[in-house]
């Protein structure tokens, strides 16, 4: 079964306790803020804002995005092992656009590249696109990351399909495009939850039984959910998780107990 451990806490406090007991983890999974809302610039009520993350105001100005994201990664780099790879799932929206590609050129100034690029196919475009001229999206982004130096040496679980008499080996063919539910469904804490068959189909390519995985931004357990997935009941993985909301904490765990409940059911039936 998979082990859940939550903190309530900004992931900047619980990365620094981790450093300092020298705990690292296989997989950072995690889809952050995508800092798309400009609300205080919009004149847009701050209470119709955070009923989108409950207590998380998304609108920084692009520069503290990008100290904030470079900031992330370079906690990142002391507590992933080595090899290790950081699934970072992230998107741009109407309001402001080049969020994504600030974080992106953050990411670029520290230990860490971009390793693959994953497309992520939804299986549909809610909510609406309202935008006259920006294209309707039905697919967001998983960015893998390695350390520039484990480029070529990186954890993935690609099969050898067959090697040449000069050693060279050959491996199965994983494409970078994976179809998932938008959601797991959105809540009256978070609008914007993640897909857990998204998280299973990225362990099934990453992660290895008894990993350790880390989400930072844990909002209502979509990871752990994924965890738990992938784990099929067998093997132990270690999810740990962060969330600023003590109401989404509380929520989460409520969450994993209703999906134990319901798959020792689906087992005794």
């Amino acid at each position: 079964m998979t082990k859940n451990y939550f903190y309530n806490e900004n992931c900047f406090d619980t990365m620094a306790k981790m450093q300092a007991k020298n705990y690292k983890v296989e997989i950072v999974l995690t889809s952050p803020p995508y800092n798309t809302a400009r609300t205080t610039q919009n004149q847009r009520s701050i209470d119709e804002h955070e009923n989108r993350y409950d207590i998380h105001l998304d609108s920084m100005t692009d520069e503290q995005y990008h100290n904030w994201t470079k900031d992330l990664f370079e906690n990142f780099d002391k507590i992933l092992v080595k090899n290790g790879v950081v699934l970072y799932n992230i998107s741009y929206g109407s309001d402001n656009p080049n969020a994504m590609w600030e974080a992106l050129e953050a990411i670029r100034e520290t230990n860490f590249m971009i390793a693959d690029t994953i497309i992520w196919k939804k299986r549909s475009a809610l909510p609406n696109n309202t935008s006259p001229n920006k294209l309707t999206r039905i697919t967001e982004f998983v960015f893998v990351c390695c350390r520039k130096k484990e480029y070529k040496t990186f954890n993935a679980n690609k099969k050898v399909t067959k090697a040449n008499e000069k050693g060279q080996q050959y491996y199965e063919n994983v494409f970078n495009f994976i179809e998932a539910p938008n959601n797991d469904g959105s809540c009256k804490l978070n609008k914007a939850t993640f897909s857990s068959e998204l998280v299973l189909k990225l362990l099934d390519i990453y992660a290895k039984p008894n990993d350790k995985v880390y989400d930072p931004f844990v909002g209502t357990g979509t990871t752990n959910i994924g965890c738990m997935k992938f784990n099929g009941g067998e093997n132990e993985i270690v999810c740990i998780g962060s969330e600023l909301s003590e109401n989404q904490v509380a929520y989460a765990k409520q969450r994993i107990k209703d999906f134990i409940n319901a798959t020792m059911k689906a087992v005794s039936e």
